[in-house]
């Protein structure tokens, strides 16, 4: 049970409407002649749907008693992804919409985390850092240095474009900050 509205933060997971959401943003406000207030926009965690709660002072918000297990990612088939429990080896599928931006950063064979709410999985979180392959990426032209940083838009492995310095060519492996989706480095 959360008691005070500075307990609401950023990736704090709650029970809404008796389901499980994912605080995403976390916005205190104190007006004027006015109780303070804590804005949110909050992800469900089952349906992938956001949506904005302001909570009051004296409010009561239940965190989610949510299970976390290490899952493999298998394969896809355009609408669910499925994984498989490290543990018991049991198979499961996940909606693409539960799963969000994060299937640009999945492979096959990689070993995400997978949430568990009511024993039913809900979602995956994938690593805060990735490394794909690059599969295209046009040559960088000489002069366009001058404004500074300068990047250009490369294709992973995965089928996402990211932007990545002029230096990085076809074939690279590259880290990716699956939080911003910036590239990081290259990898040797």
């Amino acid at each position: 049970m959360i008691s005070t509205l500075n307990d609401i933060k950023k990736g704090l997971n709650i029970i809404q409407n008796g389901e499980p959401y994912v605080v995403m943003e976390a916005n205190f406000v104190k007006m004027q002649m006015r109780k303070p207030v804590m804005q949110t926009k909050l992800k469900n965690l089952i349906t992938g749907k956001t949506m904005e709660v302001n909570f009051h002072q004296g409010e009561k918000v239940d965190e989610a008693d949510l299970l976390r297990k290490k899952v493999d990612y298998l394969y896809n088939d355009g609408e669910n992804y499925y994984f498989m429990a490290q543990d018991d080896f049991e198979q499961f599928a996940i909606g693409q919409d539960s799963i969000g931006g994060q299937v640009g950063y999945l492979k096959e064979g990689d070993k995400v985390d997978a949430l568990y709410f009511n024993s039913n999985p809900v979602s995956i979180s994938v690593a805060p850092k990735v490394e794909l392959k690059v599969v295209s990426s046009p040559e960088g032209v000489k002069g366009n240095s001058a404004q500074g940083r300068v990047t250009k838009t490369a294709e992973l492995e995965t089928g996402i474009s990211i932007q990545v310095p002029l230096f990085i060519k076809e074939g690279d492996m590259i880290r990716i900050n699956t939080d911003t989706g910036e590239y990081v480095e290259r990898v040797q």
